[in-house]
């Protein structure tokens, strides 16, 4: 698994009985090397080449190949978690690692909670061909009250092709508020061994290694607001990474001023 990766996705591995090893991740996204060396024996690897998470970047071209032959060649499954989908605010998404997967290697799962709306409880899976039964058994014992109203409403939505508009007007309005809150955290936060850089729908406000990200964001939720920490991203070789990532989503320009000042008043108290 990326090394930092989804901790959520990192425990359910876990709590499956299986053994994560956190793989670095660089500029390209995910070490193929690196986690053959680390783990020659593994058969399973978790993903998100689309927009890394949390740290944003899309998996390099020569990654993903390299990805794909070492499954192909091993007989290990590559899980593809696209959480955002085509919402790709700089530039065009690059196809998934399940669209050129020549030999039913790849399970993609993606949701609907980051481009609609977590309310709907909707995601959904694209797996090999010959694995669909076995897969629609677990789904129906993990959640047999389907709301399927829901499920049908969202699929006209997308047939009629509303989804792609939506995603449009989104990622122009996304594409703002980052660039709005990342002029004001740069003005107002930027100094002291505080950077701030993006991160897909995030802002990512690295703090110096001495920093508790966790107890400010903590204090922030307090405050109503709702930083996530960066350091429980990490399983072990990274926890000295501290930073909170600030989601660009639901941000209102004319909190801008308030929730900086409230954020450095925070981090200078740490």
């Amino acid at each position: 698994m990326e090394e930092p990766g989804y901790p959520i996705g990192r425990r359910a591995l876990e709590l499956c009985g299986l053994r994560v090893v956190p793989v670095r991740v660089d500029e390209d996204g995910l070490d193929i090397t690196n986690g053959i060396e680390k783990c020659p024996e593994a058969s399973l690897v978790l993903v998100t080449p689309g927009q890394q998470a949390p740290l944003g970047m899309t998996m390099a071209a020569a990654r993903r190949a390299a990805l794909l032959n070492w499954a192909n060649s091993s007989g290990a499954w590559i899980i593809e978690d696209d959480f955002l989908g085509d919402l790709q605010i700089d530039g065009r998404a690059e196809p998934s690692l399940a669209s050129t997967d020549k030999s039913g290697r790849v399970i993609y799962v993606g949701s609907f909670s980051k481009t609609m709306s977590p309310a709907l409880g909707l995601g959904f899976l694209v797996a090999p061909h010959h694995m669909v039964q076995q897969f629609s058994e677990v789904a129906v014992c993990l959640a047999p009250a389907l709301n399927t109203t829901t499920q049908r409403a969202l699929a006209e939505f997308l047939s009629e092709g509303h989804y792609m508009r939506h995603l449009r007007r989104m990622k122009t309005l996304y594409s703002s508020r980052r660039e709005h809150l990342l002029r004001s955290l740069q003005r107002h936060l930027q100094t002291g061994g505080i950077s701030v850089r993006s991160s897909g729908l995030a802002i990512k406000l690295l703090l110096p290694p001495n920093f508790d990200d966790v107890q400010i964001a903590a204090e922030a939720a307090r405050q109503a607001l709702a930083p996530i920490p960066l350091s429980p991203w990490y399983a072990e070789e990274g926890r000295e990474f501290r930073g909170l990532l600030l989601g660009v989503t639901n941000f209102v320009g004319k909190n801008a001023q308030s929730w900086c000042d409230t954020l450095k008043d925070l981090i200078s108290r740490s």
